[in-house]
């Protein structure tokens, strides 16, 4: 009997000692089969498709019990817990190849949406930037344009662009499920059927991350796969949690809280995923000095250097008690038209099909902006920055405000200063 079946034969006696009525007939299935039982025997934790298993002889690095710890440690703060519903049914799902939303990412409104809308930022950055030479005369069709080949190629850069910052443009760490247990894990750990089956594969091209990404991509878009925690959990092992409690400061020590029942992803994660440093601040720079002007004990982290994708952010709860986090040049200002928006709490996405939109001054005057929100939905916006200001082209005058300025509309203000936004014909709905 091999150490890895010993120690999934104890692993499963800790859980019936801590729960009898969790496990059934545990002892007649170890009867039946040679292999460790399938995910079926644990149904209330993760269950994986086969087809999403890895071989154990592919050449990875098997997970390790302080790497498990390490991982819910600087995810939850502690070892207890694991991911809910919401994140594990999460993965990375395209609308139909060749339609209208080709290039779109369907997301749901749990915490793992976060994850989602800042990989399609990445997905339009390299549709709209990368995939072609020119830089600018792109239309709308261009993103439609897009076949399964397309999806998968599109998904695969995205998802190394994160990966290959977050390990300092060195290396980069993809991490993958196989079939093995090769860990016991002790009384204060909640096996999660999942992270205890984890491969380590590490790269020091930026290329051969994404080809192996893309040679493995229906481990992150097909249904049951787990994606997104699959690509979250190679984030961390990218940065490496060392390196992750370096970016920390006093002010967060864990990447996900809790809200609502839901893990929710907090500011340095979104950063992380965004610059490759968790950094828990939006402003540029270190902060040395608190409001009363006095050193603080440990410095407050912001954002070091100019994003490729961009962030903006708006919370009508926040403005109305004069705490809106403001948003660094860093991430207003990115290398390419695309922003995360955060609004309300909420994910979507914004960009321009012109990349001269950053660089040329001129052509702020009057622009176009695409939103996308993670439904089916996606609304066209003129931005006027030059002829008048935004309060003057409100009609309505009952009062409301979400009614008179829109949420969106306030984001985009955020960058733009006194801008009009034109829905052009659709009725505003955020």
């Amino acid at each position: 009997m091999t150490d890895c079946r010993l120690d999934y034969i104890q692993l499963l006696q800790q859980e019936v000692s801590k729960n009898p009525d969790r496990l059934l007939d545990v002892g007649k299935e170890e009867e039946q089969e040679e292999a460790p039982p399938p995910c079926r025997t644990l149904p209330q934790l993760c269950s994986i498709p086969r087809r999403l298993v890895i071989s154990p002889g592919l050449g990875g690095t098997p997970v390790t019990p302080q790497l498990t710890e390490s991982l819910r440690k600087i995810l939850f703060g502690g070892t207890f817990h694991v991911f809910n519903y919401e994140w594990r049914k999460s993965f990375f799902q395209f609308r139909e190849p060749d339609s209208e939303f080709s290039y779109a990412l369907e997301a749901d409104r749990g915490g793992a949406r976060a994850l989602q809308m800042v990989v399609q930022a990445r997905i339009i950055k390299h549709l709209l930037f990368t995939r072609q030479s020119a830089s600018d005369g792109r239309t709308l069709s261009s993103l439609c344009d897009v076949g399964q080949k397309d999806q998968e190629r599109a998904l695969a850069a995205a998802l190394s662009d994160s990966l290959w910052l977050a390990g300092q443009e060195l290396s980069a760490t993809v991490t993958l499920v196989t079939k093995d247990y090769c860990i016991t894990p002790h009384l204060d750990y909640k096996l999660d059927n999942f992270t205890e089956r984890l491969q380590l594969f590490t790269f020091n091209k930026k290329e051969d991350v994404r080809k192996f990404i893309l040679e493995h991509v229906q481990c992150f878009k097909e249904e049951g796969s787990h994606g997104v925690i699959l690509f979250l959990y190679s984030l961390i092992c990218s940065r490496t949690v060392d390196r992750l409690k370096e970016d920390l400061d006093s002010t967060t020590s864990h990447l996900l809280y809790l809200s609502l029942g839901n893990f929710v992803c907090r500011q340095a994660l979104m950063n992380l995923l965004l610059t490759g440093r968790a950094t828990p601040n939006v402003f540029n720079g270190t902060l040395y000095c608190g409001e009363d002007g006095r050193p603080l004990e440990r410095p407050l982290q912001g954002v070091l250097c100019r994003s490729d994708v961009g962030y903006l952010h708006w919370s009508r709860e926040q403005m109305e008690r004069d705490r809106l986090p403001q948003v660094g040049s860093m991430l207003k200002t990115p290398r390419f038209p695309v922003w995360l928006c955060c609004i309300n709490n909420s994910y979507s996405v914004v960009f321009s099909l012109n990349r001269l939109l950053l660089s040329d001054w001129k052509m702020e005057h009057q622009f176009h902006l695409y939103y996308y929100n993670g439904q089916s939905t996606t609304a066209r916006l003129t931005v006027d920055t030059h002829s008048h200001h935004w309060e003057a082209s409100s009609t309505h005058s009952d009062g409301d405000p979400e009614k008179q300025f829109p949420s969106l509309e306030m984001t985009i203000r955020t960058k733009w200063d006194g801008a009009a936004v034109d829905w052009n014909s659709t009725l505003p709905f955020y």
